[in-house]
């Protein structure tokens, strides 16, 4: 590459480099769409393919000279934005009534669903720590490698269910309630291991996770009904000036709206930096601050907050995948990763598999149903390239093992559309983009119960 962009100023080449991760996911999105993969793998591997496994293998490192390693740091920044927003939409989007279940096959299923692929993750962690473990303990090396094997990509999911018309089927509302169980349980264990690798003791641990347990009892306990109580008052106000059964007027729901929007996105932004002041990552708070958000808000309101966040987060993301991509080196793995990440794609899939599925046949669910419910469990998505990104940012693990796992989430995530079409389910079109996710009714109302969840 000419020395010209080199000489760039950095603030333009930041925003070069920026273009350059959106144009060249989109364009890689466009030219695969016949191969019906969710968007997210192509996005990742547009990251991988501008990094140093394949565009720093020509001479001249050209990887390096397009994102220069001087304008990275701003490069995170912009993508750790986009990350919030997508968090806070996962977030939201997850539906507390289906944590709520009282019916044993579900409650059931769910938590094993959960526990064996981490304790299968666990046990293969101790085979794993003494080549990959970082500069942390083994003891957080192996909660985080089972934390990575029990996720599921929550918002994937949500679309994979839409696309096949599962979304309202006993499976489809079994699936999501295994899903935001175990995301839940996750991001929980997640924030025990922010805390024990990033501290010094014992003592700074429990400082950071008393921090953690006010925070979320500050966000439960008092910020949510004063934000139920504003989301009634917003119904209120857009109400005003309407007779019984018409519209709101269109003024009176863009005010909302903006304010709304205003409010949510600030929100977000403001619980992401809470946790990262004590110490988590800020994408844990982003998460909470949509958990907690209500859900009485009407549909054209969470659509003026909704579109826009996704909206930012699509154009912001392209980059974090661009971040994440150059620091996977597919060169470092090696003969020895590729027996490696074949075992570590095995435990993940029969992880999923057997904890979803055995409970599910037990319960008397039929067998095209139970492989339709373990293959949807496998979805890893962008989730768990979040949760790599942060345990490779704490030095929990390497930079091979990073490697090995960024490939096994795109392994388990492109198998559900083709696993899905074999057991006779059609998956028409699998997108992951935040935009797409926001543009699709809400799965709020999924619970298998009359009506949408109000809490």
């Amino acid at each position: 590459m000419s020395t010209w962009f080199r000489d760039l100023p950095p603030d333009c080449v930041a925003l070069a480099d920026v273009a350059v991760a959106v144009i060249a996911g989109a364009a890689l999105i466009r030219a695969t769409r016949r191969l019906r993969q969710p968007a997210v793998i192509w996005e990742i591997a547009t990251g991988i393919v501008l990094g140093p496994s394949v565009l720093g293998v020509f001479p001249g490192h050209l990887d390096t000279r397009l994102f220069p390693v001087a304008q990275r740091p701003t490069l995170t920044a912009m993508s750790e934005l986009g990350l919030v927003f997508f968090m806070f939409l996962a977030g939201w989007e997850m539906n507390p009534r289906l944590l709520r279940s009282g019916r044993s096959a579900v409650a059931v299923t769910a938590v094993s669903a959960m526990a064996v692929p981490f304790l299968m993750g666990a046990g293969l962690a101790f085979a794993l720590a003494s080549d990959h473990r970082g500069h942390t303990s083994t003891s957080a090396f192996v909660l985080y490698f089972g934390t990575t094997m029990a996720i599921t990509a929550f918002p994937v999911l949500a679309r994979i269910l839409r696309d096949t018309g599962l979304d309202r089927t006993p499976v489809g509302v079994l699936s999501m309630t295994c899903a935001a169980f175990g995301d839940g349980i996750a991001w929980c264990l997640l924030i025990v291991v922010v805390a024990v690798a990033g501290s010094d003791g014992a003592g700074q641990v429990w400082h950071t996770m008393l921090l953690a347990a006010v925070l979320g009892s500050l966000l439960f306990g008092l910020v949510r009904p004063l934000l139920a109580r504003w989301a009634a008052g917003t119904e209120q106000e857009g109400a005003q000036g309407a007779e019984p059964g018409e519209r709101r007027p269109d003024m009176a729901v863009d005010t909302a709206g903006n304010r709304a929007f205003l409010l949510a996105g600030s929100f977000a932004l403001l619980c992401g930096c809470a946790t990262a002041w004590i110490g988590i990552h800020p994408i844990l708070g982003a998460f909470a601050a949509g958990v907690v958000m209500p859900r009485t808000v009407g549909p054209r309101i969470r659509e003026a907050v909704e579109v826009p966040l996704a909206r930012a987060s699509t154009l912001l993301l392209p980059v974090y995948f661009i971040v994440t991509g150059l620091s996977v080196d597919l060169k470092t793995v090696g003969w020895a990763g590729v027996g490696e990440l074949c075992v570590i794609v095995l435990v993940a899939v029969a992880g999923k598999f057997v904890g979803a599925v055995v409970p599910a046949r037990s319960f008397g669910i039929s067998w095209q149903e139970s492989g339709a419910l373990g293959i949807l469990m496998n979805t890893r998505g962008l989730t768990e390239l979040v949760v790599l990104g942060v345990g490779h940012d704490l030095g929990v693990i390497d930079d091979r093992l990073f490697s090995i796992m960024v490939i096994m989430a795109l392994v388990t995530t492109a198998m559900a559309g083709p696993l899905l079409r074999l057991i006779g389910i059609q998956a028409p079109g699998i997108p992951e983009s935040p935009a797409e996710l926001a543009d699709a009714p809400s799965l709020s109302g999924s619970a298998g119960t009359a009506g949408p969840d109000r809490a």
